[in-house]
Parts: structure tokens; sequence; C-alpha cells
């Protein structure tokens, strides 16, 4: 990748709260980084935790790495419990602490996993994310870093200016670091993802393109500063992670309204694919990447690409098929060409035997004039096996039992019986994580 550097050297590689670095200046600072690698012994395929959120040391020491073909584990995560865990699940041989500016050697007390056997034997790096763990062991998925930057070096130089605000450690912001840094792009790290950085980082810097999630655009729109702010250098908003409340894309095409939205899909084990949306205001997408293929088994979306991971060092590969196709867990309904994401097989709730997924429920609530924010999601009963509840954030000053007459109707208008939630709790706030994904 570094390669390309000197076609556009001069540009904005990274800017980062007050400080803008050049291509020039990063590829200065990877050599950097080389020298350092080569002072402190780290040796070409050698498994190597890199703590550190987004930072231009963090992006110079990833690529430098990946020069240096070892196999790296970005950790943006500061909970020492956490941090020991993952170090004991891959059995690393050095930490990078850009934090604490320490590196430290550790003694190998295990065999090397046989898929690192397998990336050491043919000279090649790594990249090793962990998936968040939300339903059990964060499961640690191993890629080959060099098939995943290659799919990036055929690609035109653009000038352009991207937020980048999926994480350090997650896939989907690997995918936005890479895409930008092999195009010439500008790369605009927001120090604290809150709405207001966020928009006022996108007038500070003429941010062209925004990658995020629904949960984050909703908070931008109840943060209430988008008005404060001049955001007409947006040209497209991208959002994925997790399903799209179709009214609530309503809610942003008013607010963002000559913003073209993208819904963009991926998983951890596959990469990012390709799509396109059917139009800014669906939530049908087209599937369309030469590395990637998809089918459609009882509902649930399969993939197999180019770019999948190698495979778990923690987990058995049972999501897997013998012929290598990776079970997603997404439910699609498919039009033509196009499918639309409609929740997760662990999400939906079955109420007496009929099947309810959270993000329609949504839907309707988003729909209504008085509601913020929803989540939805399942509880156990004695009679029906799960019933329907639902976390809802109104706007202030309302009455909260009118509000609940008037949901409860207006579910029932717009829902079937046994879709209506039995009960709503009234919340300040609905919980989300750290990647600004829902917590059902």
């Amino acid at each position: 990748m570094r390669n390309r550097f000197n076609e556009y050297k001069s540009n904005i590689a990274i800017v980062l709260g007050n400080d803008s670095y050049s291509y020039e200046d990063l590829d200065m600072e990877i050599s950097r980084a080389l020298n350092r690698i080569n002072e402190e012994n780290i040796s070409s395929g050698e498994t190597i935790f890199l703590l550190s959120d987004y930072s231009f040391e963090a992006i110079a020491w990833l690529l430098a790495l990946y020069e240096n073909k070892n196999i790296v584990v970005p950790i943006t995560s500061v909970i020492e419990k956490e941090i020991s865990e993952r170090i004991n699940e891959v059995s690393v041989d050095a930490i990078i602490n850009l934090r604490l500016a320490t590196i430290s050697k550790l003694k190998q007390t295990r065999q090397r996993h046989e898929i690192i056997k397998k990336l050491n034997d043919k000279n090649k790096s790594g990249l090793i994310i962990f998936s968040s763990g939300s339903t059990g062991k964060p499961k640690a998925m191993v890629h080959d870093m060099d098939n995943l930057v290659s799919v990036y070096l055929e690609k035109r130089v653009r000038k352009i200016t991207f937020m980048i605000f999926l994480m350090f450690d997650h896939i989907g912001g690997i995918n936005t670091l890479f895409n930008c840094l092999a195009t010439g792009a500008t790369v605009v790290v927001p120090t604290k993802r809150e709405p207001k950085e966020v928009i006022s980082l996108i007038e500070k810097f003429k941010v062209q393109v925004l990658p995020t999630s629904p949960t984050f655009l909703n908070l931008m729109l109840m943060s209430g500063v988008l008005e404060e702010y001049d955001t007409s250098s947006l040209r497209m908003i991208t959002y994925g992670t997790e399903v799209m409340p179709e009214s609530l894309l309503q809610r942003l095409k008013k607010s963002f309204y000559r913003v073209k939205f993208l819904q963009t899909f991926g998983t951890s084990e596959t990469g990012i694919i390709k799509s396109s949306s059917r139009s800014s205001s669906s939530t049908f997408i087209k599937l369309d990447d030469p590395d990637q293929e998809y089918k459609i088994v009882k509902g649930e979306l399969w993939l197999r690409s180019k770019t999948q991971v190698l495979g778990y060092m923690n987990h058995s590969m049972e999501s897997f098929t013998e012929d290598g196709w990776f079970m997603t867990g997404d439910l699609v309904e498919q039009d033509g060409d196009y499918i639309k994401i409609k929740g997760r097989l662990k999400e939906v709730i079955n109420v007496g035997g009929e099947k309810v997924l959270p993000a329609e429920v949504e839907s309707v609530l988003l729909s209504h004039m008085d509601v913020e924010d929803c989540t939805v999601y399942g509880l156990l009963n004695p009679i029906t096996g799960q019933t329907v509840i639902a976390n809802v954030t109104i706007k202030e000053g309302l009455d909260k039992k009118t509000v609940k007459k008037e949901l409860k109707a207006f579910c029932k208008n717009n829902l079937d019986a046994f879709k209506v939630p039995t009960k709503f709790k009234f919340v300040e706030s609905n919980a989300y994580t750290v990647r600004f994904k829902k917590v059902r």
C-alpha cells in the first residue's frame, strides 16, 4: 500500500484534533515504526497486540506491522480484565501499548495456533479481530491481511474526505481505513464519538462521507445540534452494523435531504461487501461484489468470499459449511436482485409460535410523532413462551400515561396483534454498545 503514497504524498492523510498529517508524514512515521520494530527485535510472523484507538501513531504502526509480516491484534478496550483475557486467547509475542508508549516482549508458553503457522509458512501478515461477545465468549477471527489489503490496491486515486467512525478493532473501521489510504483520501478522526463532535468536524473539515450506524444517526437527530452546524459538504452517509428501521431512514432523509444514503453490509467473518441501495429512501440493497457470493437458505443470508476469515482461534467453525459458506444469522427478504435485512435469527421473538422481528416493531414506534427512540426485545412468558417489550424514549414534557395509551392504539392499528408490545417502558435513553448497536 505504501508504494502508492508517492502518487499523493502532499495530500492530507489524517486529521486528528488540531493536527493534520500528509501522506508524506505518514510514510515517514511508518519508517520510524519499522526502525523501532527492528530495534525491539520484533520478528516477522510474530503476533503483536496493538493497544490503541485511532491515532496517527496507531495507523502508522498498523501499516508497519503489516509490512513486517506480523499478525496484528488491534485492541481499543481499556478494561484490564478484557485485555488480559484476549492476550491469553491468542498467545501474543509482544504488546505495543501506544497509550503508555511502551513495548513489552512476552515469552510464548504455547505452540502457535495452526492458522498462525499457515500464515507464517506463507510469509503473510495477519489481522485478528474479536467479536463483540454480546452472546457469549468473544471469537478471535484470523484474517489474511495481505488478502484484505489487496482488494483496495486496484482502486483509483480520489480526493475525498471521509469521517472514520467505526472502531480501530472493528472490520468496518479497518475497511474504511484501508479504502481511504489506498486511494489517497483524507481521513478525519473524531476524538470523541459524540453527535456534537462529529457534526462540528463535518462542518470544519468539509467531510463528504460519513460511515456510521443507525443508532448513532438517531442520536444525531435527538441531540438537537444539527441546526447549529453546516453539514452541506456531506455527499453520502453509509450505514450498517444493525438493521435500519424504515421510519428512521425517512426521518434522516428530511434532515439530510441532499445526502445520498447507502446501506452497507458485511460481517467480521467475510469482510465488507460492495453494495448499492435501491434508492436513498429504501432499505433494499443489491450485493454486487466479484469477490463475494451469496445465497438465501430458509430466509437466512449465506456468504462466501475471497476475504473471509481463515478460521477462529478459540471457537468451532460450526457457522461455516464444509464448502465454505458462512451462515450469517441474518434474516432477509428478497425482491428480484435486491434484498432487505430484516433482523438477526437470535433476536427473533417467539410469541406462541408466531415470529416477531424487533426492527419491524421499532420502525412502527419510530413513525409515531412523540417517539424519539426505542428498543424492542422479548421476555419469557409462561403462556406464550415470550412476549414483546418496548423501551421507549419520548419527547420532553409529555404525559407518559397519555402517550402509553396512544402508542398501544397506534401499534394495534399498524401491527398484527401478536406483534403489539404488551409493555411499554419509558426510559431517558436506550442502551447501546461502544460500537453504537442497540442492546436487546
